[in-house]
């Protein structure tokens, strides 16, 4: 039996890898490659992994030597997933990283719903031509109730989505004595016994819509949820304040224009501008836009950056797999010094067909798990014998076997 320290030795002194930045990685993130086997190398035309923000990939930035793409933030339809996946490659993001920024950018939000926050400053910095407060605090004290907010406590917010970003919103309610109604059919039972008692679930989202006078969106930018927010749901609604810092394709921005008009929606507060929403702000005051800064903290920069980099150095050091959104999760402790990664098309047969195959080359298996997601599965193997490149080549022979990697 081999020790993992000395597994670590091995590893650094045999097996490097070279990881590309493709945007702006905060440093204290990249620091962390320091003394492992993945070195950054910023002009690599043939890169191990990829880390990346919201800078666009496209299947020309897949290389052929590309093993894993990590997401410094939370959404990742910036990267063609369903290619990556064709062609065995790790998608790790990092759910939670930036979760309090975006929390304490929905509280700003909706302040800025509730008490007119914006119209009021926007109104008294128009005011540059009193110089006289005998004559300004009269005239703002005439004025001010044109102004006139509702407090949040005792109103209903709702929350579409209670991941990471969304629980924290909901606790927020909470803490504003608001009631707090979550919809999220995808939830986690560990995720579900975090909340707090007083967030109550219902059973759809057009319940959720009914009910609520504050709506947060918090969901990813999935093919299922691209303009679930449409409406169907506004029709049923009673005059509402809609929150947007998820994504902008979650939400249908013509139907959310035609229920401002129609009253169903009292204001619209979103993180994802665009042409039409930027006109309606500035006609009808009742959108208020934000430039996408909803991630936009140097702590939650520093944090995605750091999670995301950890995730990238584990998986090419050791083939594990922690917050990927296209492969299986995967924690297999390490037994011997030679690990074997297979990807392959998750169909019949294949554990038997790969346990064969290892058997006819003389290799004797230590330790395997084997795990599925959708359409791949991934396999780690430690052998106890030595795997040379041969073998290698042989396994990736097999039948609906995507890729083969041996890591020492």
């Amino acid at each position: 039996m081999v020790s993992f320290a000395a597994l670590k030795i091995k590893l650094t002194i045999m097996q490097k890898y070279s990881v590309k930045p493709l945007s702006n990685i905060a440093k204290i993130g990249l620091e962390k490659l320091e003394g492992t086997s993945c070195s950054l190398e910023e002009n690599s035309e043939a890169p191990d992994g990829v880390l990346v923000r919201s800078t666009k990939m496209t299947s020309d930035d897949l290389t052929s030597n590309l093993k894993a793409i990590s997401r410094a933030g939370a959404g990742v339809n910036n990267i063609p997933i369903e290619k990556c996946t064709e062609e065995g490659i790790v998608v790790f993001n990092t759910p939670g990283a930036n979760a309090n920024a975006v929390k304490e950018l929905v509280l700003a939000g909706l302040m800025l719903s509730s008490r007119n926050v914006y119209a009021s400053i926007d109104f008294v910095n128009k005011l540059t031509e009193m110089n006289d407060m005998a004559e300004l605090e009269p005239f703002l004290e005439s004025n001010k109730k044109q102004f006139k907010g509702n407090e949040l406590a005792g109103s209903t917010l709702g929350v579409v989505g209670l991941g990471a970003i969304g629980s924290k919103v909901a606790r927020i309610g909470v803490s504003l004595e608001m009631d707090v109604v979550g919809y999220d059919p995808a939830i986690s039972v560990e995720a579900a016994w975090k909340l707090p008692s007083q967030i109550q679930p219902v059973g759809s989202i057009e319940e959720l819509f009914r009910i609520s006078d504050y709506i947060s969106i918090h969901i990813p930018a999935l093919s299922s949820t691209k303009g679930i927010i449409n409406k169907d749901l506004f029709k049923d609604a009673g005059e509402l304040s809609l929150l947007n810092f998820a994504r902008h394709e979650v939400v249908n921005t013509s139907d959310v224009l035609e229920f401002l008009d129609k009253g169903n929606l009292r204001n619209f507060i979103t993180d994802f501008p665009t042409p039409e929403l930027i006109k309606r702000a500035n006609e009808k005051k009742d959108v208020i836009l934000l430039p996408h800064i909803g991630a936009s903290t140097a702590q939650a920069e520093e944090n995605c950056a750091v999670m995301a980099v950890n995730q990238m150095i584990d998986f090419l050091e050791t083939g594990n797999i922690k917050n990927s959104v296209n492969f299986p999760n995967v924690q297999l402790k390490r037994t011997t010094e030679h690990r074997i990664s297979i990807i392959n098309k998750n169909v019949p047969a294949m554990i038997g067909q790969i346990a064969t195959a290892l058997g006819e080359l003389n290799l004797n298996i230590a330790e395997m798990t084997n795990v599925s997601r959708g359409e791949i599965a991934y396999n780690l193997i430690d052998i106890e014998n030595g795997v040379d490149e041969r073998s290698i080549s042989s396994l990736k022979g097999i039948e609906n076997v995507i890729d083969v990697r041996l890591i020492l």
